[in-house]
């Protein structure tokens, strides 16, 4: 019955107003701990996605590109081929309609709000390092081993690296001209924005970034970039102070090789020469342009095409733009860290919290988080262990296994006799065959209630057996007065003949 484009529209609509009520009466509910906050954020987020989906394809349905919208509105309306006619239309649709309920007789109605309800109760899983612990600290250990082995970076304490991580602008521009640096960076702010999403989800990363980009562009073209300040970039171009290398206090190649080969690599790479060779070609190399201008140098000793400008200053638009790019980057990840500075600060204090503390000591303090995180949970809100589905007793817990077993408690028991009436638990359905269907069920087909039709619970094998029992007695054998049992109140079974004495003379 949902097949129709019209169908799916209203669906779509009903389904985006349930889940906008869904969030509101989950943000309505305050978070007793952190823990609920996270999960309560998550399930928000992704109700939010659901959302955003259903009206994709909404949006989708009312552009209506294939115009199938407008044709079912005009199916609705009657019209046709040869003109409009609705009443054919209306006894269309009504034959669809019978023809669907005579396919599905024991549909049922589904109550979806039930369903709706449910999320309000998921603990969405969230992915988190043991060292996170739920997104109260950062687990940085593989980015600080890629820091301090770089040719960037220094050898320092952990402790220290959680102060410096955020602040790039204080690595000297000579050493982030590498593809080492880039790739840094870029492992840094994945990190970083994967951090983010996990513990702040309601909030919207592309539009902070916009905002950055935005702030960044002007910046740039100032000069005014934190790390980068006529450094950096210089009208549109790329200054070289901090990579060249004063060739008038040496007199020869072989005193620029003690400079080193790194150096003599970052000064020629700047000027655009090739860096490769030994340290004795790179210093000759590197010589060259003391007396020579760039200019007239043979073209065989630069690695690319340069830009030579009438203050001496050399760029390529690659290194611009890589710069540039670099820049940008730098920008993100102070802009992140700004947002997560509270969980810096609790980084560091653990830390060195830790340093402080031996194994044991920190094993206990581990358990003791766990019990104060589990005591922290509403107890009357925690789910019940019961992997059985065992009924519950008077006291809200599973009743105990054996129980369940003796007494076939949750076993569901229907006879069809008693009017499709519902049995639970194998006590209560032997009960029936002597109180209700010895007055009710079995007369009312004309049959006696006798140990004969224990167990038999369609009236259909009922009425077979009874036609059996005659065919092997006869037609006039039962005699009811002597056959047709009854019961007194204490449980005492009599014949007819016996029942009907025993109640004229006052005894029962």
């Amino acid at each position: 019955m949902s097949s129709t484009l019209l169908e799916v529209t209203r669906a779509s609509h009903e389904e985006v107003e349930r889940l906008e009520r869904l969030i509101v009466k989950d943000l309505q509910r305050e978070p007793t701990n952190a823990r609920e906050r996270l999960f309560q954020n998550h399930r928000v987020r992704n109700m939010i996605d659901s959302m955003t989906t259903t009206t994709e394809k909404l949006i989708e349905i009312y552009e209506d590109k294939d115009s199938a919208r407008k044709d079912e509105i005009a199916a609705l309306g009657g019209q046709t081929a040869t003109g409009t006619n609705v009443f054919s239309a209306f006894y269309d649709r009504l034959k669809e309609i019978r023809e669907y309920h005579r396919r599905h007789p024991n549909a049922h109605v589904v109550d979806v709000g039930v369903e709706y309800e449910e999320l309000l109760k998921e603990e969405p899983v969230v992915d988190f390092s043991g060292e996170e612990a739920l997104g109260r600290y950062f687990d940085m250990h593989e980015l600080y081993n890629e820091y301090i082995n770089s040719k960037f970076g220094e050898a320092i304490e952990y402790s220290v690296y959680l102060d410096i991580f955020s602040k790039p602008d204080k690595i000297p521009l000579n050493r982030k001209q590498t593809r080492s640096y880039r790739e840094y960076l870029e492992h840094l702010l994945e990190y970083l924005v994967y951090f983010f999403q996990r513990t702040e989800p309601l909030q919207d990363l592309d539009k902070i970034f916009a905002k950055v980009e935005t702030d960044f562009e002007e910046l740039w073209k100032e000069g005014n970039v934190q790390g980068w300040e006529n450094n950096g970039t210089e009208n549109g171009h790329f200054s070289l102070q901090d990579a060249l290398i004063d060739l008038d206090y040496y007199s020869s190649a072989e005193e620029l090789v003690e400079v080193g080969p790194e150096k003599l690599k970052e000064a020629l790479a700047a000027l655009g020469l090739k860096t490769g060779g030994t340290v004795q070609q790179r210093a000759e190399r590197l010589f060259l342009t003391k007396h020579t201008p760039l200019e007239q140098l043979d073209k065989k000793h630069f690695a690319r095409r340069l830009h030579v400008e009438q203050n001496g200053g050399v760029a390529t638009s690659q290194k611009i733009d890589d710069s540039k790019e670099l820049a940008l980057l730098e920008a993100k990840i102070r802009k992140l860290c700004e947002l997560l500075d509270e969980t810096i600060v609790r980084t560091k204090e653990n830390v060195e919290k830790k340093q402080a503390l031996t194994y044991e000591e920190m094993e206990a303090e581990r358990e003791e988080e766990e019990i104060q995180a589990d005591t922290e949970s509403d107890e009357d809100e925690q789910q019940i262990y019961n992997p059985l589905k065992l009924p519950m007793g008077w006291d809200g817990k599973p009743i105990p296994y054996w129980l369940y077993k003796l007494h076939g408690l949750g076993q569901e028991f229907k006879c069809e006799i008693c009017g499709n009436h519902s049995y639970w638990g194998r006590r209560a359905f032997e009960r029936h065959f002597k109180e209700w269907r010895h007055q009710h069920g079995m007369r009312c087909l004309g049959i006696p209630n006798t140990k004969n039709f224990n167990e038999i619970t369609s009236i259909e094998e009922a009425k077979v057996l009874w036609e059996r029992i005659q065919e092997r007695q006869g037609l006039h054998k039962w005699r009811p007065d002597l056959e047709e049992e009854y019961e007194d109140k204490e449980g005492n079974i009599y014949n007819k003949k016996t029942y009907s004495d025993l109640q004229r003379q006052g005894l029962i």
